[in-house]
């Protein structure tokens, strides 16, 4: 079952891909618009960008297989809950043929972060993301990369769930919106010029 820890090579289902990009966020009319889905809506703009369609599939995720210039790329939304993402990640690696984490794109909601800033990270910490969590354990690595995609910290700790989860303001949601536009000009960087390219490019902002 393992992927990246004491096992070397995944079980291989599928021909290899270049890049396995997943939008984490929670399925479900309530959670529509909320922070904490900013990476589904980053998600969506990647595949509507390359005039792609995201269906059903067998790994517990909405999935879309992508031609962008050479690279044959999958982009997935997971449609278990956040806490669970992993469930679908570690699937689809092992169904699509993924042998290195560095091929491994998630794009997610950042605590850490100013409103609409945008970051490209490989591996590091989980900051508290059960999302992130749920990856690692099934992937049994963090040295996937990330597009960080900034929410701001709620007012009080006790304010987290209501922060990440409640409905926008007209001018937040702009912002979001703006920033999954961004978050998805980061995955195309990372997917044609590599991780250390899109890191100089947009952390440097």
């Amino acid at each position: 079952m393992a992927l990246f820890g004491r096992t070397a090579r995944p079980e291989r289902r599928g021909t290899p891909i270049d890049a396995l990009v997943v939008g984490l966020g929670n399925p479900g009319r309530e959670y529509e618009g909320s922070r904490h889905n900013v990476g589904f809506d980053a998600l969506d703009a990647f595949v509507a960008r390359h005039g792609g369609t995201l269906r059903a599939g067998r790994d517990r995720a909405l999935v879309c297989e992508l031609r962008i210039g050479d690279a044959r790329v999958v982009a997935a939304k997971p449609t278990t809950f956040m806490n669970d993402s992993g469930a679908a990640v570690g699937a689809l690696a092992r169904r699509f043929g993924i042998d290195d984490a560095a091929r491994v794109v998630v794009v997610h909601d950042e605590l850490d972060l100013e409103p609409g800033d945008v970051r490209v990270k490989c591996g590091g910490g989980l900051a508290g993301h059960n999302g992130l969590r749920s990856i690692e354990r099934h992937l049994r690595t963090l040295d996937f990369v990330r597009v960080r995609v900034g929410v701001g910290k709620p007012p009080t700790k006790e304010q987290g769930a209501a922060h990440v989860l409640g409905r926008l303001g007209r001018r937040d949601r702009e912002v979001l919106d703006a920033a999954a536009q961004r978050a998805a000009d980061a995955v195309d960087a990372i997917v044609a010029e590599g991780a250390d390219a899109a890191m100089r490019r947009f952390n440097a902002r």
